[in-house]
C-alpha cells in the first residue's frame, strides 16, 4: 500500500492513499521525519516507510510545474 502524507492534525497525519481515500494514521507509526509530501510504502514486515526516491521525484515534479506556471505569467 501507497500514500502521501497530505497534513498532520495533532497526533495523526492524513495520508491519501494510492486509491484516493483519505486514511489518518497516527504519528507514532511514522518515522519521526515524516513530512508533508512525503510518499510512503506500507508493508507488514516494516510498517509506514519514507520512500525517499518517489518523495524525491515527486517534488522535483511539482516543483517543475510551479516554476512554468510563474514563467507562463510573466
Amino acid at each position: 500500500m501507497e500514500g502521501i502524507i497530505d497534513r498532520f492534525e495533532e497526533s495523526f497525519a492524513v495520508v491519501e492513499l494510492e486509491n484516493g481515500e483519505m486514511q489518518d494514521i497516527s504519528r507514532e507509526q511514522l518515522p519521526s521525519d515524516a513530512q508533508e509530501g512525503d510518499v510512503l510504502i506500507f508493508t507488514q514486515a516494516d510498517g509506514w516507510q519514507i520512500d525517499a526516491r518517489q518523495t524525491e521525484a515527486r517534488r522535483v515534479r511539482l516543483r517543475r510545474k510551479l516554476e512554468a506556471l510563474w514563467e507562463g505569467n510573466n
